[in-house]
């Protein structure tokens, strides 16, 4: 064994168990990493597996005359030059509150909302808030009630089994469209179940769980004493990146999640948790020892948008029409370049992603991956999307997952690329 590696394995064999939940290979860090590839490389990438939202201009003007502004009137050094407290920025968190007051209804106060370093960091600490061994002794776990879902659940919760799903039923549409939904046949709550959690519309697949679907579940949880966790990443009230008219669901054991990122800030890492009182001041108390505050700069830049009620015009406008002018033409390509190929495509109900399936692929989605990045194509193999899905489902490795929020010309190079090696796929039979 050569130094190095010597080396290397006697510091491994020092990390925690804790530690094992974050550097063995996992879905996200492969994401990352190839996004870090393609943004550091000099190997020109059809990047179709990121989620980075598009780079709207109209959006960017916004956002740069709001920080312009604040640069002017010096809010910018007072918010870069302190800290905030853990439960976020105050004027921030007021302009959320009378938001949802005054254009939904919602009876929140101050202490239901929480600003967070993100989405992800959100769900880090609400699925280990909720889930694992309670202080009443019973080991609890995040019940999904479909699959696939978001990637990132799959690596937060601390506890090994901490995460359990069930597969969806199928329904075909025409025009070779399908759309999963929840099997209530097969869903049921117990006490072990520490909260169920649902993105709405979902990453990957862009379904929107339905009024009636989310209704049931939001009773079911409702009557059980049980959380109930909604992902609206994607979804209302901004970004509002959905097809159909929805509405966001409040009750008081609904904890509603939030972010920034898809407004077109990802790179400010602004997440917001609605809740109930006790469970935003564990955030705070989690904000505090993990990161002290959280980041500003979000905040500084949307607050008035918020406030004012602006933000709901400009998703209205801006955002939501963009990216129903990129989905269809995105699914005409899919037309276009994989009408040979038997595939079917989730009805792409919202969020930024088209996902494809190959029913009987003679390959995995995972050796699919390897081929198209070997031509630089990237996309997330499908099986990544199956978190808590414990009984083996070969529908797991016949999906890809693809964002067309990238330029409309690597979009189309990128599809018909995945039409050839599908299509050599199925000749060769390997």
């Amino acid at each position: 064994m050569c130094l190095s590696v010597l080396i290397e394995h006697l510091m491994t064999s020092r990390f925690s168990h804790f530690s094992e939940r974050f550097t063995g290979p996992t879905g996200t860090r492969m994401l990352m990493d190839d996004l870090g590839e393609v943004l550091a490389g000099d190997i020109e990438y059809c990047n179709l597996g990121g989620g980075n939202p598009a780079t709207i201009a109209s959006m960017q003007t916004v956002f740069h005359g709001a920080l312009s502004e604040a640069v002017e009137n010096g809010e910018f050094s007072q918010i870069s030059g302190s800290y905030d407290g853990p439960q976020g920025n105050k004027k921030f968190l007021l302009a959320v509150r009378d938001l949802l007051r005054e254009q939904f209804g919602w009876p929140v106060e101050l202490e239901n909302i929480a600003m967070t370093a993100g989405s992800q960091a959100s769900f880090f600490m609400l699925f280990n808030l909720l889930s694992g061994t309670c202080a009443d002794g019973i080991k609890r776990h995040i019940k999904l009630p479909l699959t696939p879902e978001y990637i990132g659940y799959a690596d937060i919760a601390i506890e090994p089994g901490s995460l359990v799903a069930e597969r969806p039923t199928i329904e075909f549409l025409d025009d070779q469209l399908f759309k999963y939904n929840v099997d209530f046949d097969r869903f049921s709550l117990s006490d072990e179940v520490g909260a169920v959690c649902i993105s709405r519309p979902t990453n990957p697949t862009g379904n929107v769980v339905t009024g009636t679907e989310l209704e049931r579940l939001v009773r079911m949880t409702g009557d059980a004493g049980i959380p109930m966790i909604i992902d609206n990443a994607y979804g209302v009230p901004f970004p509002g990146i959905v097809f159909d008219e929805v509405s966001p669901v409040y009750d008081r054991h609904v904890i509603n999640c939030m972010s920034l990122s898809k407004l077109g800030l990802p790179g400010l890492r602004t997440g917001i948790v609605v809740a109930e009182a006790e469970i935003v001041d564990a955030i705070r108390s989690m904000n505090a020892i993990v990161n002290l505050a959280t980041g500003s700069l979000g905040a500084m830049l949307t607050s008035k948008l918020i406030a004012s009620g602006e933000i709901l015009r400009l998703c209205r406008d801006i955002i939501q029409p963009y990216y129903q002018q990129r989905v269809g033409t995105a699914v005409a390509w899919c037309k276009q370049y994989l009408h040979d190929t038997g595939y079917f495509l989730h009805k792409p109900e919202g969020a930024i992603f088209l996902w494809l399936w190959f029913p009987n692929l003679p390959v995995s989605a995972q050796t699919l991956y390897e081929r198209l990045k070997a031509r630089q194509v990237l996309v997330i193999p499908g099986h990544y999307f199956f978190p808590g899905l414990e009984d083996p489902w070969p529908h797991m490795h016949e999906c890809l997952r693809i964002s067309y929020a990238q330029a409309p010309e690597q979009v189309e190079q990128g599809l018909r690329i995945i039409g050839e090696e599908v299509r050599r796929a199925f000749q060769d039979g390997r």
